[in-house]
């Protein structure tokens, strides 16, 4: 471990990077799978929270409940592995690490889960698209940047629910003075933008055969990638690589 390093922020993307599935299909596969194919059908029509919203809204329209869904969340496949990575870091005296979650997912799927692998305490914050239960059971998802209000001015490619970049730097700036090291666990096309925000000392835990290493490998030099990239497959490996952090 670097002395230096006295402070650092270890920032984690949810789907296929803490966790070993992606919740808002995982729902729609155990619940609804003709909803999936539907999902699966229009991906490239409708923005993803939109539709995950409208899904979610079908579903209960024929009668899906809240219990379900919390039911189906709980059983969504996490790496018993990454939940030690993640507990033995917090719990380092040294270096003193914080932790963030940057997700497209949204705050409803991402708490249940959290709190049945017991890590509800884990994030200081965790930066999502908002999501509440109704008293009919609905659950009631929107974008984290109101599409009728001002939008992120993002180039790099991300989604228009939330620039992961920008949400990065403003909690840079919520956290000052800043961190010794930044690491940054991801694995889809949309953490891309994030990572090119940050510096030589940095270490990005790129997850193999997916969006964000295809960016990386594409795009990364051209684009002035300057963090250290490690690649993983499985969550072992980011709790051998938490080892060394």
């Amino acid at each position: 471990m670097d002395p230096k390093v006295e402070r650092q922020l270890v920032v984690f993307d949810f789907d296929w990077s803490l966790a070993d599935q992606d919740s808002d299909r995982w729902i729609f596969e155990v619940l609804a799978p003709d909803l999936r194919r539907k999902m699966k059908n229009l991906k490239n029509e409708v923005q993803w929270t939109d539709l995950v919203a409208s899904s979610l809204r079908e579903l209960h329209g024929r009668g899906g409940t809240r219990e379900q869904i919390e039911g189906a969340l709980k059983i969504m496949p996490f790496h018993p592995a990454m939940i030690r990575a993640v507990k033995t870091l917090k719990a380092k005296d040294s270096p003193q690490t914080t932790f963030l979650c940057l997700s497209n997912a949204n705050s409803v799927f991402i708490s249940t889960i959290l709190k049945e692998k017991g890590l509800d305490d884990l994030f200081e914050e965790i930066i999502t698209n908002p999501a509440e239960w109704d008293p009919s059971g609905l659950l009631k998802l929107q974008r984290r940047v109101d599409p009728s209000g001002p939008q992120h001015q993002c180039k790099v490619g991300c989604s228009p629910n939330m620039c992961k970049g920008e949400e990065l730097n403003a909690f840079l700036e919520r956290h000052q003075p800043a961190f010794d090291r930044i690491i940054y666990i991801g694995d889809g096309s949309n953490d891309f933008c994030p990572i090119l925000r940050m510096r030589s000392e940095d270490y990005v835990l790129c997850r193999r055969h997916r969006g964000l290493q295809r960016r990386i490998e594409e795009e990364g030099e051209k684009d002035g990638l300057k963090a250290k990239v490690f690649y993983w497959a499985g969550a072992w490996e980011v709790e051998e690589l938490f080892k060394q952090f």
